[in-house]
C-alpha cells in the first residue's frame, strides 16, 4: 500500500506540467516585452490573405448563398452515414438494412418540408416580388 505522498510514476508528469507552464509564461513575457506597441496606419489595417482591403466590410451575402452551404454540409454528412452502411452490409444483415431505410426516410421527410417551407426556392418567384413590391409600398 502506498501513502498519498510517494508517488513516483507521477514525477515526469509533474516536472513535464512544470516545463510547460514555465515555457508558456516566459514566451507570453517575450512577446509583452519585445513586442512593438507603436500603433500605425498599416498596423490597424485589416488584412486578408496578402490581399489590401477595399470597399465596404458589411456585405451581406445573400441568404441563399448560406443555405446552400448548411443544405450541403447537412446532406454530405448524412451521405457519410449511408456510404458507411453500404461498407458493412455484408455484417448489418436486415436489421442494418431497416435502420437505414428509416434514416433515408426521415430525410426525405425532411427534405419534403424544405421544400413546402420554400427553402429550395432562391430563384425570383412571382410570389415573393409581388410580397417585396407589397412591403415597399407600406414603407
Amino acid at each position: 500500500m502506498t501513502t498519498a505522498g510517494s508517488f513516483p510514476e507521477l514525477l515526469p508528469l509533474g516536472i513535464y506540467t512544470l516545463l510547460a507552464l514555465v515555457i508558456v509564461t516566459v514566451m507570453l513575457l517575450a512577446s509583452w516585452w519585445f513586442g512593438a506597441a507603436r500603433p500605425g496606419k498599416d498596423k490597424e489595417r485589416a488584412y486578408e490573405s496578402g490581399v489590401i482591403p477595399f470597399g465596404d466590410a458589411q456585405f451581406a451575402h445573400p441568404v441563399p448563398f448560406y443555405l446552400v452551404a448548411i443544405f450541403f454540409i447537412v446532406f454530405d454528412v448524412e451521405a457519410l452515414f449511408i456510404f458507411t452502411w453500404a461498407v458493412a452490409w455484408d455484417e448489418l444483415g436486415v436489421t442494418g438494412l431497416v435502420q437505414i431505410t428509416t434514416f433515408i426516410g426521415i430525410l426525405l421527410v425532411g427534405l419534403a418540408w424544405l421544400w413546402i417551407k420554400g427553402g429550395l426556392d432562391w430563384g425570383p418567384s412571382r410570389e415573393r416580388s409581388a410580397d417585396h413590391d407589397t412591403r415597399e409600398g407600406e414603407s
